[in-house]
């Protein structure tokens, strides 16, 4: 499979992802997605990314996510649905809350 072809289909289940997360009353805004190597070259010397990141190739979206009143939510527990249900969209998908450095907002297709 081409780069271009996982990246559509990263792009599809991304639709799918914010899709539910609305239906569940949520209100999903979309935060980074593509990163230069330059730039995910500072995050990792500032440790808050890494050189070989998935946004890099278009394969990686952090998602900011509101309550119904517009409130930002940041734990771990709020994302965990969201996670899970984006884990089942396919075997490639992975969720940043399961990482061992915790990314509650970062959903990402491995490039396998």
């Amino acid at each position: 499979m081409t780069l271009s072809q996982k990246q559509a289909e990263f792009t599809q289940d991304i639709a799918l992802l914010l899709q539910e997360m609305a239906k569940r009353g949520m209100k999903p805004v979309l935060g980074e997605v593509e990163r230069t190597s330059a730039q995910a070259a500072i995050y990792a010397q500032q440790g808050v990314g890494i050189v070989d990141s998935l946004h890099c190739k278009k394969l990686a979206a952090d998602i900011h996510l509101f309550n119904a009143d517009g409130i930002l939510l940041g734990d771990v527990k709020d994302y965990e649905p969201f996670g899970e249900f984006w884990e089942k969209l396919r075997p490639q998908n992975r969720w940043g809350g399961k990482f061992k450095r915790v990314d509650s907002d970062h959903f990402e297709r491995q490039d396998i």
